[in-house]
């Protein structure tokens, strides 16, 4: 398997996990493009497109992961605005 298609997997077993369908499939064309399905044999849910803008669009995809924010964060957001004030 190529770094490509690593890359690509990659995205789409973090949406399987956000969004708990196990089954998103990804189909590589011949020319080298990606596209979405819900499952073997079933009708695309994008246009074939290129590996980045493909990782993009399955990132977008489903409920989206809270980002972490740690406490020292939070501190630094704290002393940014005063400054700013």
């Amino acid at each position: 398997m190529s770094s490509r298609s690593t890359r690509a997997s990659n995205a789409l077993e973090r949406l399987k996990e956000r969004s708990g369908n196990q089954g998103y499939s990804m189909v590589r064309t011949g020319s080298g493009h990606f596209f979405l399905t819900e499952g073997p044999g079933q009708p695309p849910l994008c246009p074939p497109m290129e590996l980045d803008e493909f990782v993009a669009f399955i990132n977008a995809q489903g409920p989206q992961k809270p980002k972490r924010v740690s406490k020292l964060d939070v501190e630094f957001e704290k002393q940014l605005t005063k400054k700013k004030t």
